[in-house]
């Protein structure tokens, strides 16, 4: 289950929002070992696409520095979808390399009349695709 605040859901959608018809990326990085989602890192979309992802190689080293600076790992992996539900696509599970984080999908299209956005999330482990419970808090 991921447990995240309800500042934190209103960031990712916002920048999903905001990046909206292409899809947006980030992390959101939380103290190593703690499951803990906590500080939110929007990435740029290196692909600039509606239909693809990707981070760019220098901001992503840069953020995998901090992160291990700051004694963090990515907690949440999150991206958008513009115009599909919010379920992984077989890119997003080859390209899902940390089985500990939560990925995390959000979809701007009104999919089968669900509301202008679906906020799901994922364990990827080796290509298996779990969804899970989503509980969203005022703080931890």
């Amino acid at each position: 289950m991921l447990t995240i605040t309800q500042a934190l859901v209103d960031q990712i959608v916002a920048h999903a929002r905001k990046d909206h018809p292409d899809e947006a990326c980030g992390v959101v990085a939380g103290p190593a070992g703690s499951d803990r989602p906590e500080r939110f890192v929007p990435m740029l979309n290196a692909a600039m696409s509606p239909t693809f992802y990707e981070f760019d190689s220098g901001d992503l080293l840069k953020l995998y520095r901090e992160m291990d600076d700051r004694d963090e790992e990515p907690v949440v992996i999150y991206h958008s979808h513009t115009a599909t539900e919010a379920y992984p696509s077989r890119t997003d599970i080859s390209y899902a390399n940390e089985p500990g984080a939560h990925y995390v999908l959000v979809s701007t299209a009104d999919t089968e009349g669900l509301g202008d956005f679906q906020f799901r999330s994922y364990r990827i482990v080796e290509g298996e695709v779990t969804e899970e419970e989503v509980k969203v808090v005022e703080s931890y």
